[in-house]
């Protein structure tokens, strides 16, 4: 259990509080004018990945109570506490221990004294013997996921970023909404024969996932018979009875423990879907890149750690710049995806308003993350992002090496990602702008009408991330890095990260409301409530 910490008593906040009216309102180019190495003092990184946080809003000494804050918050007590097994999802009585469906063989990891690394190991090389049997199988041309939120949000994004690594395996699919038409989008065009289905739930019970695998084990059946279920399904889930009772093979269901999070589970069963796609071997080598920011964010100096430094520039900038969101601007179409998965798992980790001691948190916590691949969002929203009255700090992320052999669009999209950095941080003034128009010979009536509109205010803070290349192991590294970023803010927000119950009266409503349905009565509901139930059902 993590003990709490209350971030508006501590003597770091008090300094911070006082920076912000000095350094949260300088300029970003007067603090490069002032630091000639700024760059050099603010960017940091491991093999093939650097991270570059020069362009925030914050200056050496804002960095600096920054660090004492995570150390009043005993950021490293709790980081042991993490890697220990200890069952710091408190809510839950549960570990957080998905590192270690990562770990290699040696590699120590325990929950309740209990050595956890034979099992994983088992499960892994057998869902990994099965993935890559698939591969081999040529008559399996098609897989289809049926899973939700953290059942298929991460092995979606993750097959989309490495769908170069498929070296002639299936093409993958994913299910994941209750809305019908999602399914049959997918099975249009596919064959029975030569499909592949897996069911990923943890209690094999999920609502809109048992929905989805009846639908698609009729559409199987009632074109190969019901002794296809045993051939053309595999499960991922604990309750081995129910998954057997659908008709699954028991050796084609393959289990995971109650300290793996749903978010963050992508590394172990729950990524089997991604294993089809891109075959034992890189999934290994995504698992390694993984690894290696475990090994980081536990080893390197706090002026150096990756998580640690962006976990608080994002504190920096949701409470004392007061700045809602955070967008996610991965400059690579096969990183398209990113930013709906982190949404799950940040909004999800850390959006919660009651702290670890029960109390309602009197400060800020997660924020709103969204975004969307470059260069398409340049074209959608971004005007919002230089001239909108909020600021919204960004995370650009750039791959170095080309995903095509189209190397002219590679420089262009490089190009893009670099400029929209620099744009957001130097803006346009008004004099510049009026240059211009003269230049072009524009009417002083023009240009006193149309200047104001011209005008960037700038000073919008970003943190740069260069990726060598888009290969499994930096894909591994990525994930990783957001996941160890979650942690250390909602530690230092005194917030409960691996629990999730916002969700849960949504869906016991929903139950409610199929109920009555199904049973034709009527429950106590509000009067809105009551109108759209029966104009649904006339």
């Amino acid at each position: 259990m993590l003990k709490p910490f209350h971030l508006r008593d501590s003597e770091a906040h008090k300094r911070l509080l006082r920076l912000a009216k000095v350094d949260g309102e300088r300029s970003v180019l007067e603090l490069f004018a002032e630091e000639p190495n700024r760059f050099e003092a603010m960017h940091a990184g491991t093999p093939g990945f650097l991270m570059d946080w020069s362009k925030q809003r914050l200056s050496k000494a804002t960095m600096e109570a920054l660090h004492d804050l995570a150390s009043e918050a005993d950021w490293k007590d709790g980081r042991s506490a993490l890697f220990s097994g200890a069952a710091i999802n408190q809510t839950e009585g549960r570990a957080v221990l998905h590192m270690a469906l990562r770990a290699n063989e040696g590699d120590l990891f325990h929950v309740n004294g209990m050595d956890v690394m034979p099992s994983v190991l088992d499960v892994r090389n057998k869902m990994l013997a099965f993935a890559d049997e698939v591969r081999a199988n040529k008559e399996i041309k098609d897989v289809v996921n049926i899973g939700i939120g953290g059942s298929d949000l991460g092995p979606l994004m993750v097959t989309k970023a490495l769908r170069r690594y498929s070296d002639g395996g299936p093409n993958v699919h994913f299910v994941s909404n209750v809305d019908g038409a999602h399914l049959d989008a997918v099975l249009e065009g596919l064959n029975p024969r030569t499909t592949m289905f897996i069911v990923v739930s943890k209690t094999f019970t999920t609502q809109e996932t048992m929905a989805n695998a009846v639908a698609a084990k009729e559409w199987l059946v009632n074109s190969l018979g019901e002794s296809s279920v045993r051939s053309n399904f595999a499960a991922v889930s604990t309750n081995v009875d129910a998954a057997s009772g659908f008709g699954i093979d028991a050796n084609r269901i393959f289990g995971f423990s109650d300290w793996v999070g749903g978010r963050y589970s992508l590394w172990g069963p729950v990524g089997l879907s991604i294993a089809c796609g891109i075959g034992s071997r890189h999934f290994k080598s995504m698992l390694q890149g993984a690894r290696a920011m475990d090994i980081h964010f536990q080893e390197a100096p706090d002026d150096q750690n990756l998580p640690l430094i962006s976990a608080l520039t994002g504190i920096w900038s949701r409470e004392y710049l007061g700045l809602e969101t955070q967008v996610v601007l991965p400059y690579a179409q096969d990183l398209d995806r990113l930013p709906a998965y982190l949404q799950q798992a940040d909004m999800e980790s850390n959006g919660k308003s009651t702290g670890r001691d029960g109390q309602p948190v009197a400060h800020a916590t997660g924020a709103v993350v969204w975004g969307e691949a470059g260069t398409n969002g340049q074209h959608a929203f971004y005007q919002l992002l230089h001239q909108g009255t909020s600021i919204h700090p960004a995370d650009i992320i750039a791959v170095k090496t080309p995903m095509s052999p189209h190397q002219g669009h590679h420089q262009k999209l490089l190009a893009n990602a670099i400029a929209q950095s620099e744009a957001l941080m130097v803006g346009k003034t008004k004099e510049q702008v009026v240059s211009e128009m003269k230049a072009k010979g524009l009417s002083q009536s023009e240009i006193d009408a149309i200047s104001p509109h011209r005008v960037f205010e700038g000073n919008r803070p970003s943190t740069f991330f260069l990726l060598d290349q888009l290969d499994p192991e930096t894909v591994g590294s990525l994930i990783a890095f957001y996941e160890h970023r979650i942690f250390v803010q909602g530690l230092i927000w005194n917030i409960c990260s691996y629990d999730q119950w916002g969700v849960e009266l949504g869906k016991v409503l929903a139950n409610q409301i199929l109920s009555e349905w199904n049973d034709g009565a009527k429950g106590a509901h509000d009067p809105s409530t009551m109108a759209l139930i029966q104009l649904m059902q006339s």
